[in-house]
């Protein structure tokens, strides 16, 4: 718990600010007086000096005055005044406490949730008259600490005083369950609200989204009353399937979107962005940069353009991306990173790099993301030195604690330059133990350059962390036959049958008329199945008759 801070000061005070004071006495008295606060400054010294004249003059015992310096305390990074100035009243009502608990529970400082329940608590006995308010901004502390008991306990008092038929409170209950885990809870309350506004129907779609369960999300967006769907309403559904590596679904219920003439917000563009760019379908993420640039959106906002960026590498037109880029007159390190990470995604290592020195040279600092996208590029050009004298330079002249990626991507540049006892050594180095991504790496860097000792460890180890990953098996089987250890390949076959492990099936996509279809060897789910096969057969013997 904080320690009071003593409210009275003997600081000489601001003439023009005493004198000011004096003259409250009204509701609009303070709102004046705050706002001249504002001129002379929110600092300490200044707050310190208008309590003490609210306590000279007698203001101290109104607790809407009170309220009001509270926040203004709040606001301007004191909170733990503010908390002291709250704790000296004799008798806070129920607006005082709203704005000491809803202050609290905006303040990034230790404890300040927990004193924030606290607050709560002691409101039962010092009033015990709640409003619309009290229970959104108790509630909002639920969220921050995830204690779904202590929110069971406020919903139960939402009920015993009767407001468990307010919107607000219904709203913040469904927020409440729903991230706590509880979303069958969130959709319990949800059914027993008999009059439903727009924010009720959002909380609930916006929980089924955080939660992934799409299914539940899209069903509820069909029962709601098509006057009441708004913008965040599609977007929650939106970008819950973007999440949930359900892009095809994404873009399809964002095309609904756009047919009922509901226009999109940032956020709606931002997750159509990222759903296009996982689908890697062009045709549809062109359409909606030519939605952005349209509306000029991109000009206000530097995620989207950051989100173009990404769309356009991902599908495969770096050179798009990198006009994209140049045309952006606001670039951060997103910025920055995105279009590094793209250029070494698709091999272009020595120009990701250079884009990295252009970036520093601009003044722009790196963050943990970049330097993963740079030691990429490192890999993919063979630039061993450089990779590794970057690494360095991380912790030592940007304070970045290398995580377990940038230890993936040095054991991966070793590996790919063949260096791979180095490799191992800067394994057994790691502050982690090494995931399945850094043992592939090692694993197809013993494939590439024929160490079948490392490979057979490597292996050992992925059988553990991956045991249905039939990739892995393939790799060593592969490398045994290249070393025409044919009895050993087939055993590492024979294997994969006996615990099970089936080889993962070939996949492509193709994108037609706005929409990507995939196919999958051995799938006959395809609607259109026997014609595609008509056409295959037909193409065979176009192919075959013409001796290609």
């Amino acid at each position: 718990m904080w320690q009071r801070i003593t409210t009275f000061t003997a600081l000489q005070l601001h003439p023009p600010l005493a004198l000011q004071i004096r003259r409250i006495s009204t509701v609009s008295g303070i709102n004046w007086f705050l706002s001249s606060l504002k001129i002379h400054g929110t600092n300490l010294r200044t707050l310190k000096q208008a309590h003490c004249s609210m306590i000279i003059t007698g203001l101290n015992r109104d607790n809407l005055i009170v309220a009001k310096f509270v926040e203004a305390c709040s606001n301007s990074g004191h909170v733990r005044y503010a908390y002291s100035v709250f704790t000296h009243q004799p008798l806070p009502n129920t607006y005082l406490h709203n704005t000491m608990i809803r202050s609290l529970s905006l303040a990034d400082e230790p404890n300040a949730h927990s004193i924030a329940v606290f607050v709560y608590r002691k409101f039962w006995t010092l009033c015990s008259k709640p409003d619309t308010f009290t229970f959104p901004f108790a509630l909002r502390i639920v969220v921050q600490l995830s204690d779904i008991c202590l929110g069971r306990q406020i919903h139960s008092q939402t009920v015993v005083f009767g407001f468990d038929s307010s919107v607000h409170v219904v709203t913040s209950l469904i927020q409440m369950y729903s991230s706590c885990g509880g979303v069958f809870d969130a959709r319990k309350v949800f059914d027993e609200m008999r009059v439903r506004d727009v924010s009720v129907w959002n909380a609930l779609l916006a929980g089924y989204g955080k939660m992934g369960l799409m299914d539940e999300a899209k069903g509820l967006l069909e029962m709601m009353p098509c006057w009441l769907r708004n913008a965040v309403s599609w977007t929650c559904v939106i970008s819950g399937y973007a999440k949930s590596g359900r892009a095809g679904e994404a873009i399809e219920v964002f095309q609904r979107m756009l047919m009922e003439n509901v226009e999109p917000d940032e956020v709606t563009l931002l997750a159509a962005l990222s759903a296009c760019a996982d689908l890697g379908s062009l045709e549809l993420g062109e359409r909606v940069c030519s939605y952005i640039d349209h509306r000029g959106m991109m000009k206000r906002a530097v995620s989207l353009s950051n989100a173009v960026i990404d769309m356009y590498a991902k599908s495969g037109d770096v050179t798009k991306a990198l006009e994209v880029f140049e045309s952006v007159n606001e670039r951060n390190v997103v910025t920055w990173t995105t279009m590094i990470t793209g250029l070494a995604t698709h091999g272009l290592g020595a120009e990701a790099l250079a884009m990295f020195n252009r970036m520093v040279k601009a003044g722009v600092k790196p963050n943990g993301v970049t330097f993963v996208a740079v030691l990429s590029a490192c890999s993919h050009v063979g630039l061993v030195d450089l990779g590794k004298r970057l690494f360095r330079l991380m912790r030592s002249e940007y304070g970045i604690e290398p995580n377990i990626e940038h230890y993936g991507c040095v054991i991966d540049l070793l590996g790919r330059a063949g260096k791979l006892r180095e490799a191992e050594e800067v394994l057994k180095a790691m502050p982690f133990e090494a995931n399945a991504a850094i043992w592939g790496s090692l694993l197809a860097a013993s494939n590439v350059h024929h160490d079948l000792e490392l490979g057979e460890r490597a292996l050992s180890q992925l059988i553990k962390l991956e045991p249905n990953n039939s990739g892995n098996y393939m790799l060593l089987a592969n490398l045994y036959a290249d070393l025409g250890r044919w009895e050993e390949s087939r055993m590492m076959r024979k294997m994969m049958k006996g615990v099970g492990v089936k080889k993962m099936a070939g996949e492509s996509s193709i994108e037609v008329e706005n929409r990507v279809c995939r196919f999958i060897s051995g799938d006959l789910s395809h609607p259109q199945v026997e014609k595609i096969h008509e056409m295959l057969q037909e193409m065979d013997l176009q192919i075959q008759s013409n001796g290609i």
